[in-house]
This record gives structure tokens, sequence and C-alpha cells, in this order.
């Protein structure tokens, strides 16, 4: 089934949320759906989050259970033939962690995100040479083909998010600029890159020195929010934590609203971009 081999995608997570937004318009609880369906409650639970396939025969059944029309059910079931395709990312899936599969279709829909990062160059600003030292440590269990691999894939989501036209907001300590990572030659393409970065309309980074004050964030691990524009799917922010290749995703109003004040005050108590600029010089 495609959700298992490639993650959601966007279609999928929307076409999930519709199915929730119908049974609760009906005045149907998930114990009645899921009785229709002759499955447990959890069955529809996983529907609704977008955390399992979404099976024809049973969004047939749910979209009647629920009172749609034929039409409506008739619309519906021919985009389920889309939200089951596999996603873009779908040929690197073997490399990718288990929270980032589950990302991707966020990421793919993402008006703006923004990013703190307490050690390193953030994800979405390194270079490949850069991407594959930092696995090289922090993940020991990859091959060295699957780091490869992993660049790849990052090469290819720097490239359609610059497509889409997704705006990158980060807030970087300036640990990561004394912090050798590959060797001379790789951090010198690395601020390289950075110093082109900061010269696109896309792209804000600010560095935090190392001699600033305490701020809300000091000791927080590397978070990343994304800010959505599809109806129905909200924004999510991504704790990474101190296993890697382990991540907890939230996607609460509470939670997110909370990292989003926590973001703004970092970004207040930040330098200002331009200072970033010349720190990078």
């Amino acid at each position: 089934m495609a959700r298992e081999r490639s993650g959601r995608t966007i279609a999928h997570l929307v076409l999930a949320t519709r199915l929730k937004t119908l049974r609760e318009a009906a005045g149907i609880s998930r114990e009645e759906a899921a009785g229709a369906l002759g499955a447990h409650v959890a069955t529809v639970r996983r529907i609704e989050r977008a955390a399992t396939s979404l099976d024809g025969n049973q969004v047939h059944t749910l979209l009647r259970t629920y009172g749609a029309g034929t039409a409506e059910i008739e619309e519906i079931l021919g985009q389920l033939v889309i939200a089951n395709l596999p996603g873009w990312w779908h040929p690197w899936r073997s490399v990718m962690d288990a929270w980032q599969l589950d990302l991707m279709s966020v990421e793919s829909a993402a008006r703006i995100i923004r990013v703190w990062e307490p050690a390193l160059v953030p994800a979405l600003l390194r270079t490949p040479a850069y991407a594959r030292a930092v696995d090289n440590v922090r993940r020991p269990d990859l091959s060295s083909a699957d780091n490869d691999r992993r660049a790849e894939l990052l090469v290819e989501r720097q490239q359609r998010l610059r497509q889409q036209n997704t705006y990158l907001w980060a807030v970087m300590s300036a640990a990561a600029l004394h912090t050798s990572v590959g060797g001379e030659s790789v951090m010198a393409e690395q601020r390289q890159a950075l110093r082109a970065a900061v010269e696109r309309p896309d792209v804000t980074l600010q560095i935090y020195p190392l001699d600033g004050p305490c701020h809300v964030m000091t000791g927080m691990p590397t978070i990343t929010m994304y800010r959505v524009d599809v109806p129905g799917v909200p924004d999510h922010v991504v704790r990474e934590g101190d296993l890697h290749g382990r991540a907890e995703v939230l996607s609460g109003l509470r939670e997110v609203s909370a990292y989003h004040v926590l973001l703004d005050h970092a970004s207040v108590l930040a330098p200002h971009p331009d200072d970033s600029k010349e720190a990078l010089s």
C-alpha cells in the first residue's frame, strides 16, 4: 500500500481531513463509523490521521454512512486514486527516518519553514558534503552509500522548496561556524553556500553570537516549524531528540502556538540578518 511504502502525501492528508469533517458534520462518532466498517475504532482514528492507506471499499462505506450523495462519493473516490500515489520522495524512502516519511508531505506544502539550530548549520542550508560529514558522525549505522543517498535527497528537498517559493527563516548558533565538520575544505564550501543563501529573497538567517545572553531557546534541541497554507492541514513542529534518527512531531494547536512564540522571541533577540551577513564574511 502506498502509505506504508512512502509516507503520507498532501492529497492523503487533505482527503483524510475531509472524511473526518464529514463524519463530524453527520453527528456520527468514531465508534459508530468503526461499527459500519466492522473494524476497531482505532482503524477510523488512523484513517482520519492519515496514518494508514485509504482503502476504496472502506472510504465508500464511510461516505455512505455519513450520508454523502452519489456525486460527492464519486468525487472523493476519484481523489482517492491520487491520494494513494507514492510521494516524490519515494525513491529515497529506504534511507529516510520514520519521522521524515511522515513529514515530507507537510514540507512539500509549507509556505514558511522556521528553524532553531543550536550547534550545526540548519539541515536545509547544508551542502551535500557537510550533510554527509554530519551523518558520518551521527549515523554510524548507515553505510557510505546510504549517506550519499541521503545527501541526494537533501539536494532534491532544497530544490523543490525553492521551486514552490517556500520561505526559510533560520536562527542558528555561531557555534556552527566554529565547529569543524568534515575538515576545512568542507567548512569553506559550507560558509560560501551560506553567504550565497543569505543573498536570496527566500532565506533569512540570524546567527546568535557565542557571547550572547541566555534566551528562551538556549539548551533546546533542533526545532523546525512548518507553516502550511492547505485548508484542513495544520502547522507542524518537529523537535529532534537526542537519539539520532528520531524526532517528536507535533501538530496540536497549543503545542505549535507555544513553539511559534518561542521562535518569535529567539528571532527578536538574535542579531539582525545583516549582522549575520557580516559574521559570515
